[in-house]
């Protein structure tokens, strides 16, 4: 019963801040991947059909919470370099705590258009001014601080995606007024946890 009344209210949650539906046309499995257990399962298949319908060009990528690597591979897929920026300590809300910047590093030896950065995004968008063409926030999800990162990251790229918006209300309310402040189109994949899409 508690299980039923928690849905419920993320429901009600949930239409309070309605994020139009995104709807794929076609699913592809991007040609590399890396084999570690990630809550980013599923969305892989959708990155190139996000790419496609909104005209995203393969220059460059901005990654705020790599954890172990899974989604950096993915993007290494279409884009020419991507940048990973994290901790590479975990947070209040992943499972794994500690230091795992050499794990990471090492599993992605290979990928030679990631480049890992050890920071905190707060340091990060004091020095960055760059422009990308993409841009993933998969940080702490409160709203302050996926707010305060994600406006950063739509304002420095093309297209932003945010993980964890049907998981988490405070990601899906910081991508909501993010979409609002800066007066881009906002979308919703309601599948593997929910991903914002700001365009």
């Amino acid at each position: 019963m508690r299980k039923i009344l928690k849905y419920l209210k993320k429901l009600r949650l949930q239409k309070k801040v309605y994020l139009k539906e995104y709807i794929p046309i076609k699913k592809t499995a991007p040609e590399k991947t890396i084999p570690v257990v990630t809550a980013w399962k599923g969305l892989e298949l959708i990155i190139e059909d996000i790419l496609n319908q909104f005209n995203i060009e393969r220059g460059s990528c901005i990654e705020f919470g790599v954890e172990f690597g899974f989604s950096s591979v993915v993007f290494s897929n279409y884009f020419k370099t991507v940048k990973g920026v994290d901790i590479f300590i975990g947070d209040e809300h992943t499972t794994h705590k500690g230091d795992h910047y050499e794990q990471t590093r090492n599993s992605l030896v290979d990928f030679k258009n990631i480049e890992l950065f050890k920071s905190d995004y707060r340091d990060w968008i004091k020095k960055d001014t760059n422009q990308y063409d993409f841009a993933h926030v998969d940080i702490v999800h409160n709203y302050k601080e996926t707010y305060e990162c994600g406006l950063w990251a739509v304002q420095h790229s093309k297209c932003c995606i945010f993980h964890d918006t049907d998981s988490f209300i405070e990601v899906r309310r910081a991508v909501y007024d993010i979409a609002k402040k800066t007066g881009k189109r906002v979308y919703n994949y309601p599948h593997h946890h929910g991903l914002g899409i700001i365009v």
